[in-house]
């Protein structure tokens, strides 16, 4: 075994004002209490909010200062991302970077599904993230939504990513549903799932660390928290090679599949149902598409023909549908 230790911070997430200042605090905090912490990984958009007009250039002094941090204390550092202006096309990209011990950053990762029809005007990126720690084992990013994408696991896992780093910023209704996937994520790729969010304006917390039997080994409340977990990438190898619990060995089994998915094929007709859902755009007050569910005409009559029956009279029925 080699042992690494990883720690997710939840914190407190101000939509108007940085935020920067404070993850630096709780940085010195947790490596106060945990020095043996060797990775350490925020929530998605924790230094600057939620909102894109706080964008950054494409290079720029808080970088640095996040530089410094990974070099000051020897760690590994993901410091949630940020809302990042290209210097190539002009666009705004929600990027996540992966700083090493050394202060240098070796890798930048765009969020390759931005939350839409919601974050309009957010750039998709493309380039998957996969990097490698010395002596540990191999890791991958992706941010938030992306995890919604079991294609974008798919990927990070074929090329042999076996911790899945995924900082995410969900304050909304859906975060139960979040938790489940991630954890299905964690059985159906075998690998660790790190799934840090925020709290006030970057989420409502419950923040979560999964290893590849999709056993939870922590999950936070909705206060602040720092959580360091020691992994063991060698029960990642093991269950690739025998199956979890010693049964379904799931990437094996994909790589021999005796099938090809022809929703993957853009010209394919395959996914001509998904052509038929309709813009992805935000749902208005009221909106009912999608929902046939007007009363016929003839059930229309026999209807008020039943109320006149019931000696109700007929003005509340009076070109009434009904929405289910």
């Amino acid at each position: 075994m080699t042992p690494f230790a990883i720690a997710g911070v939840q914190m407190y997430v101000n939509a108007l004002q940085p935020n920067v200042d404070g993850m630096l605090h709780r940085l010195e905090i947790l490596m106060a209490r945990f020095p043996w912490t060797q990775m350490v990984m925020f929530s998605e958009l924790s230094p600057f909010g939620p909102l894109d007009k706080y964008a950054l250039p494409h290079e720029n002094d808080v970088i640095d200062r996040f530089c410094e941090a990974a070099r000051r204390y020897k760690i590994w550092l993901i410091p949630g991302s940020m809302f990042l202006t290209s210097s190539v096309d002009g666009r705004i990209y929600n990027t996540s970077l992966v700083i090493n011990p050394d202060g240098d950053v070796i890798r930048r990762y765009a969020k390759m599904f931005p939350f839409l029809p919601y974050e309009a005007g957010i750039a998709a990126g493309t380039e998957f993230c996969v990097f490698d720690v010395p002596e540990v084992g191999r890791f991958g990013l992706s941010i938030c939504y992306d995890m919604w994408f079991p294609e974008t696991t798919r990927e990070l896992t074929s090329q042999g990513v076996e911790v899945l780093l995924h900082p995410v910023l969900t304050g909304t209704t859906d975060r139960d549903a979040e938790l489940a996937i991630a954890r299905a994520t964690a059985a159906q790729f075998q690998c660790y799932v790190f799934d840090v969010n925020g709290l006030g304006a970057g989420g409502v917390g419950k923040s979560l660390v999964v290893d590849p039997t999709s056993l939870v080994l922590h999950q936070s409340a909705g206060q602040e928290d720092m959580f360091p977990i020691e992994v063991d990438l060698s029960m990642v190898r093991r269950q690739r090679e025998t199956g979890m619990k010693g049964l379904g060995q799931v990437l094996k089994s994909f790589r021999d599949r005796a099938v090809d998915f022809s929703v993957y094929d853009r010209a394919s007709t395959t996914n001509d149902y998904l052509r038929t859902l309709g813009p992805l755009e935000i749902p208005q007050q009221g909106s009912r598409a999608g929902l046939h569910v007007d009363v016929p005409a003839d059930a229309e009559a026999e209807e008020r023909n039943h109320t006149r029956n019931l000696g109700y009279g007929t003005t509340p029925f009076e070109g009434r549908t009904t929405v289910g």
